[in-house]
């Protein structure tokens, strides 16, 4: 099996997920993550997943999607090989022009937000950025509130698409998302 992460938004695949992909004959990933690689499948027969439960059973030679990078919160727990995509994190950094080498990554998409609002609080007081992987549900202003007033957050909406926005504040006035989709940098 090979896991390929698509990237976060359009344009964001790699060379060599493209090249595997060329060549793919099953290939299964959500809605959104055929859409983004749509146009490197050639000749495959494409499912859309509904059953997550179901991928560990998927033939050897199956080829799954992952929006993001599989690794970053998406399917790089599947066995097989995984190919990276450009992921939500890569993009926000270098769109806010900031290093990523001292950065914390917590996951509150579909996890409890109230851990992952105090992991973040705790990350940023131990001298680290943080890179918070958000579900639509997340409330931005809950963690502008654990945060000390000057604080910065940055919300990161619609990576990659027409769309995207990237808006500044702090934890005194923190930023709202532009979209569902969206992830925050903040402590930076």
């Amino acid at each position: 099996m090979k896991i390929i992460g698509v990237g976060c938004g359009p344009g964001m695949i790699t060379e060599e997920g493209i090249r595997v992909l060329q060549s793919a004959k099953q290939v299964y990933g959500s809605l959104r993550a055929i859409e983004l690689a749509a146009a490197y499948i050639l000749d495959a027969d494409v499912h859309e997943i509904t059953d997550y439960k179901s991928l560990k059973t998927l033939p050897e030679s199956a080829v799954v999607l992952s929006t993001g990078d599989p690794l970053m919160a998406g399917l790089g727990y599947l066995p097989g090989e995984v190919i990276s995509g450009i992921s939500s994190l890569q993009a926000a950094y270098a769109k806010l022009h900031i290093p990523w080498t001292n950065a914390a990554v917590v996951n509150a998409h579909g996890k409890n937000h109230a851990e992952a609002v105090l992991k973040a609080a705790a990350d940023i007081k131990n001298g680290h950025s943080v890179f918070l992987i958000a579900d639509p549900e997340f409330s931005v202003e809950a963690l502008a509130s654990a945060l000390s007033p000057e604080t910065k957050i940055a919300v990161c909406s619609d990576l990659g698409y027409d769309t995207e926005s990237v808006i500044v504040g702090t934890a005194e006035h923190p930023p709202k998302p532009a979209s569902r989709l969206f992830c925050v940098v903040c402590g930076y």
